[in-house]
């Protein structure tokens, strides 16, 4: 069951990515371009898309703090992280400067994966391999140099 809900809820997910235009990377990027606003270029509808996520984000938060529990799992897994560091604002960063690149972020670009366009399947395999990289160098590197 627990699998079940995880699919139908990702599907959902990918469903409002392709619907809303996060998906489509020049969408993006003429949100992103904000010189274009002098000349009625700039599309501010990702405005809402990013709203939208922020209002049912708050409710639900509202919503399931009031639970004792989860129904498909035996406790709530909240942030418990709070610290603004330097890896934090690095990785924020590097995800901006990537975002506006490529006008992909990571759901919409494993979203983007099944229109089979060029540009989703290297950004994607751009970002697993920058993920890999970022794991290596705080775990694995530390196998090849054991103290």
């Amino acid at each position: 069951m627990r699998f079940l809900s995880q699919f139908l809820i990702g599907l959902l997910f990918g469903c409002g990515l392709v619907i809303s235009g996060m998906a489509n990377p020049a969408k993006v990027l003429n949100f992103l371009d904000l010189a274009a606003i002098p000349s009625g270029g700039w599309d501010p509808s990702l405005l809402f898309v990013m709203g939208s996520g922020v209002v049912v984000t708050f409710i639900g938060y509202r919503l399931l703090g009031a639970r004792a529990k989860p129904m498909l799992a035996p406790r709530f897994e909240w942030p418990t992280l709070t610290a603004i560091d330097i890896p934090l604002l690095a990785g924020a960063a590097i995800f901006g400067i990537g975002w506006g690149l490529g006008g992909f972020c990571p759901g919409p670009a494993f979203t983007a994966l099944g229109t089979f366009r060029l540009e989703a399947v290297i950004f994607v395999a751009a970002m697993l391999a920058g993920m890999f990289a970022a794991w290596w160098w705080r775990n694995g590197s530390s196998q090849l140099n054991p103290k």
